[in-house]
């Protein structure tokens, strides 16, 4: 088995045309522990098949992932067999992979949650199976909350005093670096699923896109929501937050720099491994409600492994996406790596909870995140994500106000929308 990255690969197919290596060529992410598991589980499928597999690590930012994608997939290059998919690119991909159905069993997708696999399938056709499901959970300091006296809070105006409390005690302490809240604030699709968080928090705070196509954002309890995320940056949240991925979040929330997290549930694994500075200090709840009258809203995240239908070997390449996803491999991946699996019955497995106990009190919130507008955005959802998270990170960043930039973006997502999705 071999690795390089995709976006070196990319490079070559922009050089010096197509290159072919084993065979077999999946990208897998590198976020927590993700490529150490795919390759993992890879080798297991080499040593069963007989079969070669060279693996492509991918960049963490979901957006620059999916722009070497369309660059491969769009020059129809078959250098990448199986492709590691968002929730939220099967409709925009669909026409440059395979009908799964067409080699894999029937009834092979009989076990796993149907709503994925209905999201996998468009216009009849099965191009992707699911491989792990996300939702955004909250992880907290056990420890400091009993410290300081503290309930962990279910609503984003308690977090945000819990989070000046807790710095203002341990910077007084001495620990200078301390902050109250990291999550992903970088200008990218992660800020998209952060604020869509917040936002749909409160009572009547939109999804960006209604199911029926109407614009949504601009309102006031949006407004409210942005404007309190904003009050956070230099107070309870690093000024560097804006430029933070899950993986910088991760790295101040394990180095015992912050006490609130907003992460995927593959941080769990880390923050409780041998080498984490914060092990057995740590919880993991649902994210907080929008005041007392809102509610938790985690939304739906998760990764797809699809064929590109210019491979040279789709039905070998079907046949390793089928071992990836397969209980076995997902349940490994739940234990060893706080995965979730995308087959209900895990969810009641004792050795997976034993590893990953949250899976069972969270269950609810994994089985009913909210979708970010894709399907019915279709096409245009990646310039619909990148003019919200634009101007999101205009907020955070105190460019523009909140009810200010709301506005602009409602006649920016007009113009995208023109008559239609």
């Amino acid at each position: 088995m071999k690795t390089r990255s995709l976006l070196m690969l990319a490079t070559t197919l922009t050089i010096a045309g197509q290159v072919q290596a084993a065979d077999l060529t999946i990208s897998c992410g590198a976020v927590g522990a993700e490529l150490t598991l795919c390759k993992e589980g890879v080798a297991r499928w080499e040593a069963q098949s007989g079969h070669s597999v060279e693996v492509v690590s991918t960049p963490n930012s979901a957006t620059e992932r999916l722009s070497l994608y369309q660059q491969i997939l769009n020059a129809r290059s078959g250098d990448i067999d199986v492709f590691q998919i968002d929730v939220v690119w099967p409709g925009m991909l669909a026409p440059h992979l395979i009908d799964l159905n067409e080699y894999l069993p029937k009834g092979t997708t009989d076990d796993f949650f149907e709503a994925i696999v209905d999201n996998n399938t468009v216009d009849g056709r099965l191009v992707a199976m699911p491989w792990f499901t996300d939702a955004g959970v909250l992880y907290y300091r056990k420890d400091l909350l009993d410290k300081y006296g503290l309930a962990v809070p279910t609503t984003w105006e308690q977090l945000t005093e819990a989070a000046r409390t807790v710095q203002a005690g341990e910077r007084q302490a001495g620990h200078k670096d301390f902050w109250g809240f990291v999550f992903q604030g970088r200008a990218y699709e992660g800020l998209t699923v952060d604020a869509l968080e917040w936002i749909a928090s409160y009572p009547d705070g939109g999804t960006i896109v209604d199911d029926a196509g109407d614009i949504t954002i601009d309102n006031p309890q949006a407004a409210k929501a942005l404007t309190l995320a904003a009050s956070w940056i230099g107070d309870i949240s690093p000024q560097g937050v804006l430029n933070y991925t899950e993986e910088e979040s991760r790295g101040v929330f394990q180095s015992g720099n912050a006490l609130f997290m907003r992460n995927w549930p593959y941080a769990w694994d880390l923050v409780q491994s041998e080498q984490s500075d914060i092990r057995d200090k740590v919880g993991v709840v649902a994210l907080p409600a929008g005041g007392a009258d809102g509610h938790s809203a985690a939304v739906l995240g998760g990764w797809n492994l699809a064929v590109s239908r210019y491979s040279e070997h789709p039905q070998m390449a079907a046949d390793l996406v089928a071992f990836l996803t397969s209980p076995a491999e997902q349940k490994r991946r739940a234990i060893e790596g706080a995965y979730n699996p995308t087959l209900p019955a895990l969810y009641k497995d004792k050795e997976v909870l034993a590893a990953v106990p949250f899976f069972g009190t969270l269950y609810t919130t994994f089985t009913s995140a909210i979708p970010r507008p894709s399907a019915v955005t279709g096409d245009k959802y990646p310039r619909v994500s990148n003019a919200f998270f634009n101007t999101v990170h205009e907020v955070l960043s105190g460019k523009v106000d909140a009810a200010q930039g709301l506005a602009s973006l409602q006649s920016e997502l007009e113009r995208i929308k023109r008559r239609r999705w």
